[in-house]
């Protein structure tokens, strides 16, 4: 056989240029010989790894795989393997990012950027294609994909108001992250667009995205002098604090205080009571970032895109009038 035919029928986004017939001719002699394609001597040639790295805040966290199922399930229609890499609350973006790159990456999908985030300007002066997925840059240099926080808020907020709720609490995210200050400020805007009154709108903010987080700054507006007759969690997470600290201090979901959260991520429906939430497409946003990050590796100079996703509020059981 010809050199090339052969390296057509061993590669999988060529072998459809060879006859079946002889792609098995080439396969099984292969398999005799104990071939093996080395992708990374291919990459030396090629200069594509055909690698994407993918950095998440929390591996654990339920809200992010559907978000990583999205984003992988597009790369691998693209020919593309995923790199999953869990950068925790207290390492390095910076330490993976340029492992990464070492690696060979072809682009990167970043899921753990605050608002003032020296790893966007890391990864423009690398010149590596890299797009934002669920959380944001204040500066807008990367492209990215979101839900629109602001919405989410305003459907959150509004359904209260709607029962009849008059004070109601905010267990806001992370300020220094996007959706803890996005979330914030759409919160304090639907609320007064409302007519709630400020004092009745009290906010905690939590360390983290955690449900221990949430317990502790649910616990802190239980303990103000007026008690919110319903609180808005930033994510479901913080949403099942809220949940421990009512049960902590003896009170009823809703019969005493309604909760609602944010993302709808999986068994919330499964909590008692179910929690009603804010439910944003995580998958869509998932498959959008890696639609985005195909672009800029096939056009580098292609516009920078920011895609806005419309969220639905989900409403379950743990929703209801304000007590009498």
């Amino acid at each position: 056989m010809h050199p090339s035919t052969v390296s057509r029928a061993l590669s999988p986004d060529m072998k459809h240029l060879v006859a079946d017939a002889v792609a098995q001719r080439i396969h099984a002699a292969a398999n005799a010989l104990g071939y093996r394609l080395n992708l990374a001597a291919a990459a030396l040639r090629t200069g594509r790894s055909g690698l994407i790295g993918v950095l998440v805040p929390d591996i654990a966290d339920p809200g992010f795989p559907p978000i990583l199922s999205g984003i992988a399930d597009q790369l691998d229609a693209a020919g593309y393997a995923t790199i999953v890499v869990d950068v925790g609350a207290h390492r390095s973006q910076q330490q993976f990012v340029d492992r990464l790159i070492a690696r060979g990456v072809d682009g990167l999908v970043l899921a753990t950027v605050s608002l003032r985030d020296s790893i966007v300007k890391h990864c423009l002066d690398a010149g590596i294609p890299a797009v934002l997925v669920n959380r944001l840059d204040g500066s807008a240099r990367l492209a990215s994909v979101a839900s629109d926080d602001a919405e989410g808020m305003r459907l959150a907020v509004n359904h209260l108001a709607e029962l009849g709720h008059v004070s109601v609490g905010h267990v806001a995210g992370p300020s220094n992250i996007s959706t803890g200050a996005r979330r914030r400020a759409g919160f304090e805007a639907s609320a007064a667009r409302a007519g709630l009154s400020a004092r009745a709108t009290a906010v905690e903010i939590a360390a983290s995205y955690t449900r221990e987080a949430g317990r502790e700054a649910a616990l802190r507006l239980l303990a103000r002098r007026q008690r919110p007759s319903a609180i808005v969690a930033a994510n479901d997470l913080l949403a099942l604090g809220v949940y421990d600290a009512l049960a902590a201090r003896g009170l009823g979901c809703p019969i005493d205080v309604s909760v609602v959260g944010h993302n709808d991520m999986p068994y919330v429906d499964m909590l008692s009571p179910p929690l009603t939430t804010v439910r944003i497409a995580q998958r869509d946003m998932g498959e959008a970032a890696a639609k985005l990050l195909l672009e800029r590796i096939a056009t580098p100079a292609a516009k920078r895109e920011h895609i806005v996703l419309a969220p639905e509020l989900i409403v379950r059981g743990s929703t209801a009038a304000p007590p009498a």
